[in-house]
């Protein structure tokens, strides 16, 4: 099909590449979210009396057969469509003629990418909760399996005070629940439509906004039209700021694992089936895949910059510099969620060695506690504080397993609350699945074989 827009000229070959360059490939990730929102555009258009009652049956018709190529990997998007949104309105033409001519009416390609995007992102805050809470879970259970196993805890990397594995996992875990629980509050704001906003004044049809927002599952329209369009960028900059702070955590919590599974620390191993090889060095058992998470996250965070840096100076109204913003985007998603994959597998097979944790209770570790007897005893903190810094030679080990029973303030290791860490998880879980249910029940409504596959 000729490109959206074409007139009565062919476009310079090489200003085709400038302005197209990889995006066409990258809509391929957009078409079942392209073919919902087409869908609902197509109703609203009968609605209004646009197009007949036939010739939407014939539309919706197409838009299914389309998704059904779409799952074999048999709907492609040449460089001359330029992206989705033409290939899929050029196979509705081509299908049932002047009914796919009329799709387009009352919609500019902007709030098609809009829309096409917002359920994307929609879709995507789901399943990157999911993952999050998910990867979770595994620590809440390493943390259950290792409750009363003694580990040094460390500020400065040096020896500080006595911990356990439980601290250790459980950190992680609530902060992972945390953000996905901030990822929900973000869907909040996703769930707007911008479709019927057109090239950001809106047109002069009576669409009816509010009946396509709820053919889509949009809980509200997105009000101000030109709002609709300025927010382009800014959402996906939203989106990329939550993934780049569970992707921040992941970065932490693996180079935790790099050190602490080290052989000269053993407090943990990774199995041979998560490791690499060297091509020199026959012992090697590298853990590529912590150090791939740490630049992975870089990698995230790079995409949400890339975002913000696009659209810090655009002036109101559509820009095609918003095209930019759109595979960082899809970079940006991808490569959080298999961090979250990848990360929740290394937990899921950690292996922990509790002899080699209690060894490494030193004397040392129980200096505070020392000084903590001596003011319960009476003494002031400083003066008791000063005596133990001077006669560390005389602080003494105790049992490690006894030390963690002895810290009963909330959240420390004699009183996790793990419980409430499981119910915490449990409820943000809820809500993930009842939408995932509602989004799936309302895609099976308009475009049957997307349900299927788009969450």
């Amino acid at each position: 099909m000729a490109k959206l827009w074409q007139k009565n000229y062919t476009l310079d070959s090489m200003m085709e590449h400038f302005t197209v360059r990889k995006d066409y490939i990258n809509d391929e990730e957009l078409v079942l979210s392209d073919l919902i929102g087409s869908g609902a555009q197509a109703k609203g258009l009968e609605r209004i009396g646009i197009l007949t009652h036939e010739e939407c049956s014939l539309l919706m018709k197409g838009l299914d057969e389309i998704a059904v190529l779409r799952k074999k990997d048999d709907f492609p998007i040449t460089v001359s469509d330029e992206d989705c949104h033409t290939a899929i309105e050029g196979y509705l033409t081509a299908r049932f003629g002047d009914a796919g001519k009329k799709i387009h009416t009352g919609r500019s390609r902007n709030d098609q990418v809009q829309t096409a995007l917002r359920i994307y992102m929609r879709e995507a805050a789901l399943k990157l909760s999911s993952a999050t809470l998910s990867a979770a879970s595994s620590l809440i259970c390493l943390a259950e399996k290792n409750k009363d196993v003694p580990m040094p805890g460390r500020t400065h990397m040096q020896i500080a005070m006595p911990s356990s594995v439980a601290l250790w996992a459980l950190s992680f875990a609530e902060e992972l629940v945390e953000e996905a629980g901030m990822l929900m509050s973000l869907y909040d704001v996703l769930d707007q439509s911008p479709l019927g906003s057109a090239a950001s004044y809106g047109v002069t049809l009576p669409l009816d906004r509010e009946y396509t927002a709820s053919l889509m599952g949009f809980r509200k329209v997105q009000n101000n039209v030109l709002y609709a369009n300025n927010s382009r960028g800014k959402f996906e900059a939203f989106f990329l700021d939550h993934a780049e702070y569970i992707a921040l955590t992941l970065s932490k919590l693996a180079q935790d694992l790099m050190l602490f599974t080290l052989p000269e620390f053993g407090y943990f191993s990774l199995p041979r089936e998560l490791c690499t090889g060297s091509s020199i060095m026959p012992q090697k058992k590298n853990p590529d895949g912590l150090e791939l998470a740490r630049s992975r996250t870089s990698l995230i965070s790079s995409c949400s910059m890339r975002v913000k840096s696009i659209i810090k100076a655009l002036p109101s109204g559509y820009n095609r510099d918003f095209q930019d913003t759109k595979e960082p985007l899809l970079e940006g998603f991808r490569s959080t969620e298999e961090l979250v994959l990848i990360m929740k597998e290394m937990i899921d097979k950690l292996e922990v060695h509790p002899e080699a944790l209690i060894k490494a209770c030193v004397p040392e570790l129980y200096a505070t506690d020392r000084v903590m007897e001596k003011v319960l005893s009476g003494g002031n903190f400083r003066d008791s504080y000063k005596n133990v810094g001077l006669n560390l030679d005389k602080v003494e080990g105790e049992d490690p397993v006894k030390a963690l029973s002895e810290r009963t303030s909330i959240g420390t290791t004699g009183n996790l609350g793990i419980e409430k860490d499981r119910e915490w998880l449990q409820s943000i879980s809820s809500r993930v699945a009842e939408e995932m249910e509602r989004l799936s029940a309302i895609y099976q409504g308009i475009v049957p074989s997307v349900s299927e596959v788009i969450l």
